[in-house]
């Protein structure tokens, strides 16, 4: 990753080294952002994690070949674990790419 010569250091800046958690008020909306290959296999995906729980999905971007398309997922989640859990189980999702 560095090239480094020989009794040279590199050095890092840490630009936000901050550690407390943010206090979030709940329930709460939360807005997650989706990465798939396509819009059908990313709307089974949703369905497969939430069933049929209340959210909006709302189209975010296309990537500039069309490979990937983006999507915002928005839902009430009712605590910590609730908000969590449905943030692993997407990303742990066949389908999807990544979560935002």
């Amino acid at each position: 990753m560095f090239n480094l010569k020989k009794n040279q250091e590199a050095k890092v800046e840490i630009l936000n080294d901050r550690t407390d958690k943010i206090e979030l008020e709940y329930p709460t909306n939360w807005a997650y952002k989706l990465i798939a290959s396509e819009k059908k296999a990313l709307e089974k995906a949703i369905y497969d994690v939430i069933d049929e729980r209340e959210h909006k999905l709302t189209h975010s971007n296309n990537s500039k070949g069309g490979k990937y398309i983006s999507m915002n997922l928005d839902m009430l989640v009712h605590n910590e674990d609730d908000r969590n859990f449905i943030y692993e189980a997407l990303k742990a999702h066949q389908d999807i790419k990544m979560v935002l």
